[in-house]
């Protein structure tokens, strides 16, 4: 029985491997790059927009760049000091002072209305000024999380991008900080399976019935994030840029989704429990808190990637070739899709078979963050826990 059991397992596994890497979009691809793009006649204005809490360790890396874009039309930089501890907006001022370019203005919204999340509530206090503090309101919003760092000309790639594609949400996956040994265990795998849980291919068809967007870098036309109503109507998520770029879908705005160039994450997580808590922190917030979501996800991860190498072995230690063959073969296509992405960050192939270990701390982030949301402490960030949905 158990023989049959670990060979019926690894079958499935074989067949959800196969399905994965023929029918899921081709989410393992990563030349997911901004789609072609001519300049416009006439750049339109653009505010940037950037939420921050506690993010002086960070903002010397990052708000240098956005000050330094080169970019041919109106732009400015909105810094919302989110109940920062560590000096951030004063030190965003000094910052600029010490490197003319874009104007800065750094304001801070206080704490957030009962029902909203520390981001949303910034953004929008940043949107706000965006809107009313010129007499023309700007064509587009740049939404640019503390920590990321943009080549100079990000902002007018993105623009282009947009105006060319008539584009209303353009976002990028910024390119993670990948050092420390558990930053190249962990971080490519992040990326891999937000892939494949969205495929960026089938979010950039038209008429595509998903939608994502990655939070740190996201070009947003004014009027569609007016015509959907954000950031209130998005006030309580918790992963906000999906659900942005699901607001944004549902009005009827156009969406393009894909990896980064010239865009970096410079926040380091050198050691595993600061990646523990960048995940679990929401992961059981992308499962809707519902049990019964948990319970699939777990035994998902397990086929998925747990059968394989457990089938390879069990197989080759009672001589069952053909539970060896079917583990083996899906072990290898969950490999071999890794290796883009591995290539990517510039990591070596040999991590690839490694995958099921990276997957199983994923799968026990995952039971965590259930655990602590059912402890009443839900969604945990910078020192500021929000309260579960159902109470906010």
């Amino acid at each position: 029985m158990g023989l049959l059991t670990a060979a019926c397992a690894a079958y499935a596994s074989l067949a959800a491997w196969l399905w994965l890497t023929l029918a899921q979009g081709m989410f393992w691809r990563t030349d997911v790059r901004l789609p072609p793009r001519t300049a416009p006649t006439h750049w339109p204005s653009v505010a940037i927009v950037v939420p921050a809490r506690d993010e002086a360790e960070v903002l010397p890396r990052s708000l240098p760049s956005l000050l330094a874009q080169d970019y041919p039309g109106e732009a400015e930089v909105i810094l919302v000091d989110d109940g920062s501890t560590d000096g951030t907006g004063g030190l965003a001022l000094r910052l600029a002072a010490e490197q003319p370019g874009l104007p800065l203005t750094v304001t801070s919204p206080g704490d957030p209305a009962p029902g909203w999340t520390g981001k949303l509530w910034a953004l929008r206090h940043g949107i706000a000024i965006a809107r009313t503090a010129h007499p023309t309101e700007p064509a587009f919003l740049l939404l640019t999380d503390a920590d990321i760092a943009h080549e100079p000309d990000s902002l007018r790639e993105l623009v282009a991008a947009a105006t060319s594609a008539d584009l209303d949400l353009v976002s990028q996956m910024a390119r993670l900080r990948v050092a420390g040994l558990w930053e190249r265990l962990v971080v490519p795998a992040f990326v891999y399976f937000f892939a494949q849980l969205y495929p960026f291919r089938r979010i950039n068809r038209p008429g595509a019935r998903t939608a994502a967007a990655a939070g740190g870098c996201v070009l947003l036309r004014t009027g569609a994030a007016v015509r959907a109503g954000v950031p209130d109507s998005i006030r309580q998520a918790v992963i906000d840029d999906v659900s942005l770029a699901r607001a944004v879908h549902r009005s009827g705005g156009r969406i393009w989704l894909g990896l980064a160039e010239r865009v970096d994450s410079v926040r380091p997580y050198p050691a595993l429990a600061d990646l523990w808590r960048m995940v679990s922190r929401s992961a059981y917030a992308q499962l809707r808190h519902q049990p019964l979501l948990l319970v699939g996800t777990v035994a998902g991860l397990a086929l998925v990637y747990l059968v394989p190498p457990a089938a390879l072995l069990t197989g080759l230690a009672t001589g069952h070739a053909a539970t060896a063959w079917a583990g083996g073969l899906a072990w290898l296509l969950m490999a071999g899709t890794y290796l883009p992405m591995l290539r990517y960050y510039g990591q070596p192939a040999a991590l690839a078979p490694l995958l099921p270990f990276t997957a199983l701390l994923y799968l026990l982030m995952t039971v965590d963050s259930a655990v602590q949301h059912y402890r009443g402490r839900g969604a945990s960030w910078k020192g500021r826990t929000y309260a579960r949905p159902s109470d906010a």
